[in-house]
C-alpha cells in the first residue's frame, strides 16, 4: 500500500481559454490533513470539482487509491471513498436531523434512497444515525429539523452525513466558513476527531485554522501551485505572502491570525 492516495499529474481545466487550473500536480499522503490555500479566484473549489469529477479536466491524469479516476462520474469516485462536502451546507432542511443523517446511511441498500419504503424498514439505520450523530456533537439536537439548526450546526450535520458514506477520503470545502469563533472551534476539533484512520483534503481561508490543522499546505494562485510544504515553511516564503497580502515577508505572521 502506498503512502500515497491522491494524485494528480498535469491537471488542467480551460474554460473558453481561461486556464482556471493549470499543470497542478498533487500528492495527498495517506492519513494526513492537507490543506488547500490561495487568495479568491486561485482556484481552489475548480480543483474540488475536478478530484470529485463534478468537471472533467482538460488535460491531466487523476488517481485515487491507486487507481486512474479521470474518466469516472462523481457517483462512481464517491462509491470508491472519495467524498466531498460543499462550501454552502447541504442539508434536508424539512427532515429531522436524524433523518438526514439516515437518507445517507440508506446508500447501503444499494442505488436507491429508497424514500418509499416503510418507516419500519429504515429505521434499522437508526442506531448508525445516532453513533454519528453522537460523533459530531449532535446527539440534542436529533429531533429537530435540519433547518432550526444554528449555521454552525448544519456543518457538523454535513459533516456527519458525509461519514456516513464511509469515506476513506474527506474532501471539506470551507468548513469554517461564515462561523463565530466558537463554531470555528467546534469544528476544528471535530475535524481532528473524524480525521482519525482517514485523510482529509481541505479548502479553508481562515489560515489560524490551517496552521492548527494541516500536515502539509498547498498554495494555489491563479490556478497553480505557488508552494507547497508545513505550515512554518509556506507562510515564511515571500512569493506566497505577497499573494496574499503584498510584498513585505514581516507580515506572514499577521496572516496566520487574521
Amino acid at each position: 500500500m502506498t503512502d500515497t492516495i491522491l494524485e494528480t499529474r498535469g491537471m488542467t481545466k480551460e474554460f473558453l481559454g481561461f486556464v482556471a487550473v493549470g499543470d497542478v500536480s498533487l500528492q495527498i499522503r495517506r492519513g494526513s490533513i492537507h490543506g488547500l490555500i490561495g487568495p479568491n479566484g486561485a482556484g481552489k473549489t475548480t480543483c474540488f470539482n475536478l478530484l470529485t469529477k463534478f468537471l472533467p479536466p482538460t488535460r491531466g491524469e487523476i488517481r485515487f487509491d491507486g487507481r486512474d479516476i479521470t474518466r469516472m462520474k462523481p457517483a462512481e469516485v464517491a462509491r470508491l471513498g472519495l467524498v466531498r462536502s460543499f462550501q454552502i451546507s447541504a442539508v434536508f432542511p424539512h427532515l429531522t436531523v436524524l433523518e438526514n443523517v439516515r437518507v445517507a446511511l440508506q446508500r447501503q441498500r444499494g442505488g436507491s434512497f429508497d424514500f418509499w419504503r416503510s418507516d419500519r424498514v429504515l429505521r434499522q439505520y437508526d442506531s448508525r444515525a445516532r453513533e454519528l450523530l453522537e460523533d459530531v456533537g449532535l446527539s440534542s439536537y436529533a429531533a429537530l429539523t435540519a433547518g432550526q439548526l444554528p449555521y454552525g450546526r448544519k456543518r457538523a450535520l454535513e459533516i456527519a452525513t458525509t461519514l456516513a458514506l464511509d469515506p476513506v477520503m474527506m474532501l471539506l470545502d470551507e468548513p469554517t466558513a461564515g462561523m463565530t469563533a466558537e463554531d470555528v472551534d467546534r469544528i476544528v476539533a471535530l475535524v481532528k476527531r473524524v480525521a482519525q484512520g482517514r485523510t482529509v483534503l481541505m479548502v479553508e481561508h481562515n489560515l489560524k485554522v490551517v496552521e492548527g490543522l494541516c500536515d502539509t499546505i498547498t498554495v494555489l494562485t491563479r490556478g497553480r501551485v505557488l508552494a507547497e510544504g508545513d505550515y512554518a515553511t509556506v507562510s515564511r516564503n515571500p512569493e506566497v505572502v505577497a499573494a496574499y497580502l503584498g510584498t513585505d515577508p514581516s507580515i506572514a505572521g499577521a496572516a496566520a491570525h487574521g
